[in-house]
C-alpha cells in the first residue's frame, strides 16, 4: 500500500532544504493541499517546492555599502 503524504522531514530531504523550514511553510499556507493531524503536517507526496519568500537582507546592505574615500 502507497502512501499519498509525506512529512515534512521527507520534504525537506526531497527539496534540499531543512525540515524546520518546511515546516514553517506548512503554517503559513505556502504548501498546497498540505493537512495537520494532530501535531503532525502531511504534505501531498506530489505537492511542488514553494517559491522561496523571505528576504535576505545582508544583499540589499551590501549592495548599498558606501566605502571611505570613493565618490
Amino acid at each position: 500500500m502507497e502512501l499519498d503524504w509525506i512529512t515534512p522531514l521527507q520534504a525537506a530531504e526531497k527539496w534540499g532544504i531543512k525540515d524546520r523550514r518546511v515546516q514553517a511553510m506548512c503554517a503559513n499556507g505556502d504548501i498546497e493541499g498540505v493537512v495537520k493531524f494532530g501535531r503532525v503536517w502531511l504534505i501531498p507526496k506530489n505537492a511542488q517546492k514553494p517559491k522561496d519568500g523571505r528576504i535576505n537582507n545582508r544583499r540589499v546592505v551590501a549592495k548599498s555599502k558606501i566605502t571611505d574615500g570613493e565618490s
